[in-house]
């Protein structure tokens, strides 16, 4: 049966919870232990724990939850804690690549092994520029190499004497003539001792006494011995250039020798192939390419140096690294570039500076998942690093890009990071549908819930979190009172009476401005009125648009009634946002209804501003129009419901239950109480179900109807199951307690119906037929008038569609 008037109102004790200060055994935040850490989270820990400690292909750790509610301080609690007992064990080195000169060579070593390579490395570079030049130039080694020029020019003479003794006994001479830049061995008539050129003989024939016999066999000669000389020519150039080969590889050799011990030293210092293959390519580096500048232009020695671009000699713990800025360079590194010259730019294996990811290497990378996915590409590349295991500090997609040069692509790093990843829950919706690697990639979640239970246990945690930001930021201590009010702010952030936020953050910032207030007044410790100013001040700084809107309905622009009676118009109540903040505003919603076949028009989803939410809530109103008229005909009736004066999008179902009240008064010509606002969704069977933000909807009307005037029979409809949702503010509970105002809980379309018209909305009896006078009853019969009205339009029941 429907409930009265009186069965429906709330006592004012239902509308708030107040913490006992008999709970709280101190009398400030002096006598309560500090606490820094989280509680309340068991699940989020137990999970957070378990990423932390398991090491398996995919378990980085997703943590999910609102800010404030101890996130980032309960993941870096958990980091110092859960160390396993051994460090990295890998440090990293890139060398230059001496066989392709732009993709640096990656050297892992073991710990503490890295800084060692590169001291020694740092020597051997010394080595190369203070000893090997000066050695390779010393006494012994210039009496070394006359000894083989000694040794060549007896060889040169053994291949050129026989020649030249034959041109002797031939009249003949070899003679260097300069020709040009050159010299050039010619053979010439040798005439009374002295070599003379054979142009010169045949030109002064007479006065040299030459007869045309000995001048054509000097010719003869000539051309006969400058063939055979050719064939001289060419062994001794063969010598020569043998000469040349072994003098360069007594030379090198010596350079191989000198530098053996060195080269040696390091590679006994490291057990690693890829170290030894890397030395072979310096010494032939150095010894084919650099021994003709050593000494004139020792620049090419960075070549030779190692860049230790992790370090972990002095680490003994696992890494822990939190990047607040996880731009793609912060994240994989950077390769810097110098200019040079030209306007050029260059760059080497020296210039590659590492990132978050490889810092973390063998640790863990805290990231927030909002600035992960706010930098370009970086998102990207994490999910690909992650999924290959390798760490490429310069994408192929990005030297492909780059147009400042010449760009190293330095050889992939084999990483092994457990990535953290903080953020929103409807961030972690949003990558488990839009991202195919996510799950395999992120498949340990640690839910942090947005409350706590308001136990004993909640209170002495509120208290104790008090305690500690009065003690770290020096702030006034809290009183007993101060606390209790905090608390009762918590239980109201929450939404419910039965639990406390656990947005401790959001919670502080109150705290932070209640002590500001308490000092400025002069006081010793902050207590509950400096709270609750606080919080009304925050309220206020937020509340701009709802005093707009109060103002627009006292000077007649809004129409909004809270007095007197009107068919087919009801006050529905909304919410806005305004940063953390929620301010409720009521709504003023009409329907109509005439004959026709047009059915039951939306006109918020007709103009394209209905939500989803909102359009499933008014289609279930069909339905419960047809489970309360039960007629035998079709319901044949046009009729338009709206939100008045609102222009913006609506959505959600919280209206659905002053939509149907509309309606009905529409259809009966009931008028409905405009003091009485009504929130709360409906199902098809008329059953009133719970809503969001029921306590601001509250105090938004309550506001109104101050503004304009309390009448004493104003009130909310609030659906029943959103009773231990309210924690109101005290004036409305102090105006309830007083009778200026009235919250009534409903549970069913019987009960608002009753409360709103007055009339007895009435029950079906086994026959599914309602009493006569009972509003369901007179709703029944209009509609068959309606019925009536279109079967005479259109000449048949057939012709009436009956949509509703």
């Amino acid at each position: 049966m429907p409930k009265t008037r009186d069965d429906l109102a709330l006592p004012a004790e239902d509308l708030r919870w107040c913490c006992d200060l008999d709970s709280l055994p101190f009398t400030t935040t002096r006598d309560v232990a500090p606490i820094s850490g989280v509680i309340g989270q068991d699940d989020a820990i137990e999970a957070l724990r378990f990423g932390l400690e398991f090491s398996a292909p995919g378990q980085n750790v997703y943590v999910r939850g609102l800010s404030g509610t101890g996130r980032m301080t309960l993941v870096r609690q958990l980091l110092e804690e859960v160390q396993p007992p051994e460090g990295p064990t890998r440090e990293f080195c890139y060398v230059h690549n001496f066989k392709q000169t732009d993709r640096p060579r990656l050297i892992i070593l073991e710990r503490g092994e890295g800084r060692r390579f590169k001291v020694m490395m740092d020597r051997l570079v010394e080595f190369i520029v203070e000893q090997l030049n000066p050695a390779l130039a010393s006494d012994n080694m210039r009496a070394r190499r006359a000894e083989i020029d000694d040794e060549a020019q007896k060889e040169l003479r053994t291949l050129g004497e026989p020649f030249e003794d034959e041109l002797r006994s031939n009249g003949l001479v070899l003679v260097p003539v300069q020709m040009g830049p050159t010299v050039q061995p010619t053979i010439m008539p040798l005439i009374d001792g002295q070599p003379k050129p054979f142009t010169q003989v045949e030109a002064e024939q007479e006065k040299l006494g030459v007869t045309a016999e000995q001048l054509e066999e000097y010719r003869r000669k000539i051309g006969y011995f400058a063939r055979k000389f050719e064939d001289v020519s060419h062994k001794i150039q063969e010598f020569q250039s043998r000469h040349r080969e072994t003098m360069r590889a007594f030379y090198e050799n010596e350079a191989r020798s000198l530098i053996a011990p060195q080269i040696k030293a390091i590679k006994q210092a490291f057990a690693n192939e890829e170290m030894g293959l890397y030395l072979d390519d310096l010494v032939d580096d150095l010894i084919e390419h650099r021994l003709a500048i050593l000494g004139d232009n020792n620049s090419f020695t960075d070549l030779y140096r190692v860049n230790l671009v992790l370090d972990h000699e002095k680490s003994t713990r696992r890494p822990i690294v939190v990047e607040s800025s996880p731009t793609l360079p912060n994240l994989l590194g950077t390769i810097e570039r110098e200019f040079v010259p030209g306007g050029a730019f260059r760059t080497d294996h020296l210039m590659i500076q590492a990132g978050s990811l490889l810092l973390a290497d063998g640790g863990y990378l805290v990231l927030q998942a909002r600035d992960v996915l706010g930098e370009y590409g970086a998102w990207k590349i994490l999910m690909r690093t992650l999924r290959t295991g390798k760490l490429e500090i310069v994408p192929s997609e990005l030297t492909a890009a780059s147009w400042f040069g010449p760009q190293l692509k330095p050889e992939a790093i084999p990483l092994d990071v457990k990535v953290i990843l903080i953020g929103e829950p409807g961030l972690y919706n949003l990558l488990d549908q839009g991202d195919p690697d996510f799950s395999d990639l992120f498949k340990v979640l640690a839910d942090f819930d947005s409350t706590i239970p308001r136990d004993d246990e909640g209170v002495r945690f509120y208290a104790g979190v008090l305690a500690n930001l009065a003690k770290s930021e020096s702030l006034l201590d809290y009183s007993a009172e101060g606390v209790a009010a905090l608390v009762e702010h918590g239980a109201r952030i929450s939404g419910r009476r039965d639990e406390l936020t656990a947005r401790v953050g959001r919670l502080a910032d109150v705290a932070r401005e209640a002590a500001y207030l308490a000092k400025k007044a002069g006081k010793s410790e902050t207590g509950a009125a400096e709270v609750r100013q606080a919080v009304e001040r925050g309220r206020h700084r937020a509340n701009l648009p709802a005093r707009r809107f109060r103002k627009l309905m006292t000077e007649g622009t809004i129409g909004v009634q809270t007095s007197g009676e009107v068919v087919g118009q009801i006050n529905g109540l909304a919410v806005i946002q305004s940063g953390p903040l929620t301010h409720g505003f009521p709504n003023r919603i009409t329907a109509t209804i005439g004959a026709g076949t047009a059915g039951t028009v939306n006109i918020e989803r007709e103009a394209h501003l209905s939500g989803a939410i909102h359009t499933k809530g008014f289609y279930i109103l069909g339905g419960l129009l047809r489970y309360l008229l039960r007629t035998d005909h079709p319901l044949a009736f046009s009729a338009s419901i709206a939100f008045e004066q609102t222009y913006g999008g609506i959505d959600g179902d919280s209206a659905s239950t002053a939509e149907m009240c509309c309606l009905i008064s529409a259809l009966t010509d009931v008028p409905l109480r405009q003091d009485i606002a009504v929130t709360g969704a409906i199902d098809q069977l008329g059953n009133i179900q719970p809503v969001g933000a029921v306590a601001e909807k509250v105090e938004g009307y309550y506001l109104v109807c101050k503004e304009v005037g309390l009448t004493g029979t104003q009130g909310v409809a609030i659906p029943r199951n959103n009773v231990h949702n309210l924690m109101l503010h005290p004036d409305i509970v102090e105006a309830c307690r007083k009778g200026e105002f009235h919250i009534w809980a409903i549970d069913t379309i019987y009960d608002v119906l009753e409360l709103l018209t007055g009339w007895e909305a009435g029950l079906p009896d086994g026959h599914g037929q309602y009493a006569d006078g009972t509003l369901l009853q007179l709703a029944e019969a209009r509609a068959l008038a309606y019925w009536e009205m279109a079967m005479g339009k259109n000449g048949s029941p057939e012709g009436v569609p009956g949509s509703v």
